[in-house]
């Protein structure tokens, strides 16, 4: 994929960093590059498979990326739907490592999959530039995983993928475990043991009213609290540092130093006021919040015919109103127009 050149940061064109109306500095930019997928995981999606959005092609999404890189933006990270079913995924990703941020550094990128494909993928993408992954696994028992995913055999195909990238050096691999009351609470134990036993990360995270169908409610939020203290009982937990102030995982290690989960609690503990993320869909559209009730058409300016200057003001004035935080479980609280297979995660 040919890519267009690209102009030389100097001292004297840096942008300021790009922050909202509340000083939150915003560096993480997650791109959908598509909202197909290859499960049907039963508290995520209940329509088809195939895409309801658009995609755009790989030269207009790296177009757009570059954009908000050269406003400051230091992380890339792709999500889906599933991003290994993007033809041109590799080339991508290849693409990305050749940008710098204006300060002259490399990107950080990474990708969120749910690793049926990542087998045979881990040693281009790693080849690419890709620096590391998430896996999203929502239970260790073989049965209970195939039940979830609604996809037979697809256990051992995800833990290949898992030990593949670890292998290639994928790292720190992350493990990504939405956890709804009494659906495969039952795992979290399970969970720490494959922490530990496999030197991953696990992160439990809080489910948030982001499905396609009517699931959520506040009851099945199983909460920080009690994951902490379901482990709790069995392993001894120790509460450790964030690694920068933006971090969204509480991070735990064990007692004994082998392995570390951390726990993402959006509902029970929201962390929006260091929220430092913004979101690109498939369809090129911007979202400032995972529960934005409006999004904004940055491709549809760029099909129109907008320079990239005017892109970037847009980009600016866009971000500078981002929204203060969530409303979860609030009267009047609204889902929004979108679920999270068709946002990106």
């Amino acid at each position: 994929m040919a890519s267009a050149p690209r102009p030389v940061s100097s001292a004297a064109t840096l942008h300021p960093p790009l922050t909202d109306s509340l000083g939150r500095t915003i560096h993480d930019l997650r791109v959908s590059i598509t909202d197909r997928c290859n499960y049907k995981c039963i508290y995520c999606r209940t329509g088809e498979l195939g895409a309801q959005y658009p995609e755009l092609a790989n030269e207009e999404y790296l177009r757009l990326i570059r954009l908000f890189v050269d406003l400051g933006i230091t992380k890339v990270r792709l999500t889906g739907g599933e991003p290994l079913l993007r033809r041109g995924v590799v080339d991508l990703i290849a693409e990305l490592a050749r940008l710098r941020t204006p300060a002259g550094a490399p990107l950080d990128i990474a990708l969120t999959t749910n690793g049926h494909l990542l087998e045979s993928l881990a040693g281009p993408l790693k080849a690419a530039g890709l620096n590391r992954v998430t896996v999203s696994m929502d239970a260790v028992d073989a049965a209970a995983f195939e039940s979830i995913t609604r996809v037979p055999g697809s256990f051992p195909v995800v833990l290949k993928g898992i030990r593949a990238a670890r292998d290639q050096g994928l790292t720190p691999l992350k493990i990504n475990c939405v956890l709804l009351r009494g659906f495969n609470d039952d795992q979290i134990e399970g969970f720490a043991r494959f922490a530990r036993e496999e030197d991953v990360v696990v992160r439990f995270i809080e489910f948030m009213p982001l499905e396609e169908g009517r699931l959520w409610t506040p009851e099945i939020v199983v909460t920080l609290k009690e994951i902490v203290e379901h482990i709790g009982r069995t392993m001894s937990l120790v509460e450790l540092p964030p690694r920068e102030p933006s971090e969204t995982a509480r991070r735990y290690g064990f007692a004994d130093g082998t392995g570390e989960i951390g726990i993402i609690a959006p509902v029970s503990q929201a962390f929006c006021g260091a929220c430092s993320r913004v979101r690109l869909t498939s369809d090129g559209k911007i979202r400032t919040c995972l529960f934005s009730q409006v999004e904004h058409d940055l491709y549809g300016r760029l099909r129109a015919g907008a320079g990239d200057e005017e892109l970037s003001a847009y980009i600016v004035r866009i971000v500078n109103a981002k929204e203060p935080r969530h409303h979860i479980g609030e009267p009047g609280f609204l889902k929004p127009s979108r679920s999270m297979v068709h946002i990106g995660g």
